[in-house]
């Protein structure tokens, strides 16, 4: 199990197969500002670090009445639909 480190300039390095056996100790050293390099076969594949700044919660409903469904949405053409079953 990894132990915890504090928060460093540089990523630590980890390969992926480490970092998926302690996934739960590596998100919590996450959460405490460290940052990860991941690397598969000694190749760079990701990064990962705590969410910058500008990242903000989800606000359920904030596009509400902003979006508009076209009154055909559900309505198929006849020609379309006729040439889909007919391929069938």
């Amino acid at each position: 199990m990894p132990e915890s480190r504090p928060n460093t300039s540089s990523p630590r390095r980890v390969g992926v197969r480490e970092f998926r056996g302690n996934l739960t100790s590596f998100l919590q050293q996450v959460q405490d500002g460290q940052r990860f390099v991941l690397t598969s076969h000694h190749k760079v594949v990701a990064e990962i670090g705590p969410p910058s700044s500008d990242v903000g919660a989800r606000k359920p409903g904030a596009l509400r009445g902003r979006i508009k469904i076209a009154d055909d949405f559900d309505s198929l053409p006849a020609d379309l639909l006729k040439a889909m079953e007919d391929g069938a």
